[in-house]
């Protein structure tokens, strides 16, 4: 295991039992009756003792894009070219996508990352090349990646979340690109949860009964050629995970490391994220969940880490756009908690009896 990794996974802290003693205390004496405000009273609670402050506050925001490929798209699991990736990111680049126009409305920043697209990408001033490699090898035949290039990953990703506190981060969002990584997302989700391929393996961009099917048996090989150790969380990466899904990891650990809550995205942040609790448990506290994907085994693995979504929206896309929605919900929590008047500062009676 590397330093950094070593380091960043000794400093995650439990949450400040205190902080969210104070925070609680006040939601109960807000002018509402208590709970009535349901998910977004306990979203401020959790913030609190994440923030390790009794009145959390949410400014300064961030979504971690992060893109890589995937040598197994030469088993044809998916019907888009490869070449998508490289484009996508130059799509966020300029502003265009679905994350763009969410985290506009969130007010966040999008960082982009390339962990490993297979294209050179040329160089941008709002690119971050971290490229470990140009793609991961085919897990159908072998290991994605060295067991070295799955550590860089989940260091890059420490690395640059680290960097991000450094500017101002009260808040991060993960996100996801890379054309066939819901493959490399299943695998790491039936070795990690110990279920049956079939079970969490789903339709990825939307692929037929026959092409799923061929999806399933795909990673049932790789499964079977690479026998990944579940004890193991960096060699179940290494074998079938993605350079992206490993950064995306690193950001987890490393935004708790700084107390830093993390919004997860979909399937492949959740992928990321079991890889990420498997190396520190005590990460869990410090996720929330922003929706339930349509793909087939994020549910599953939400239930898996004891994450409750905060929206189910029936969304597929990745890129982190259901990341920014989150992030916007935990704002909201966060400022009915500090702006909210109390019933004595509001001159409003209590309740009686």
């Amino acid at each position: 295991m590397g330093d950094s990794l070593d380091k960043v996974l000794q400093a995650i802290k439990p949450l400040d039992k205190s902080a969210m003693t104070s925070a609680r205390s006040r939601q109960d004496t807000l002018t509402k009756p208590q709970g009535s405000l349901g998910r977004l009273e306990d979203l401020s609670v959790q913030l609190a003792g994440i923030q390790g402050k009794p009145i959390p506050r949410i400014k300064h925001k961030a979504i971690i894009t992060m893109a890589g490929d995937h040598g197994v798209v030469m088993e044809k699991v998916g019907n888009w070219p490869q070449e998508v990736t490289a484009q996508m990111v130059y799509n966020f680049l300029r502003g265009g996508a679905g994350i763009n126009v969410l985290a506009r409305h969130t007010g966040a920043r999008v960082v982009v990352v390339d962990m490993g697209v297979a294209t050179e990408l040329e160089p941008h001033p709002q690119l971050l090349s971290r490229k470990i490699a140009s793609g991961t090898k085919n897990i159908a035949l072998g290991p994605a990646m060295s067991r070295e290039q799955a550590i860089k990953a989940l260091e890059t990703g420490i690395e640059i979340v680290t960097f991000e506190a450094g500017k101002g981060l009260d808040i991060v969002g993960t996100g996801d690109m890379g054309i066939g990584n819901t493959t490399p997302s299943s695998a790491i989700c039936a070795v990690m949860m110990k279920k049956a391929v079939a079970e969490v393996t789903g339709r990825g961009t939307g692929i037929t009964d026959e092409q799923l099917a061929h999806k399933i048996d795909v990673i049932k090989r790789a499964l079977e050629v690479n026998r990944p150790d579940r004890s193991d969380p960096i060699d179940v990466l290494a074998k079938v995970g993605g350079f992206e899904i490993g950064g995306l990891a690193g950001v987890m650990l490393g935004a708790a490391a700084h107390r830093v809550p993390v919004v997860s995205d979909g399937f492949i942040s959740g992928a990321a994220a079991l890889i990420a609790t498997a190396l520190s448990p005590k990460l869990k506290d410090y996720l929330i969940a922003a929706h339930v994907s349509a793909e087939a085994g994020h549910r599953l693995l939400l239930i898996h880490l004891g994450l409750t979504p905060l929206l189910d929206l029936g969304m597929r896309l990745g890129e982190g756009t259901g990341a920014s929605l989150g992030i916007f919900l935990a704002e909201a929590a966060a400022r009915i908690l500090d702006e909210m008047a109390t019933f004595p500062e509001a001159n409003v009676s209590e309740r009686s009896g």
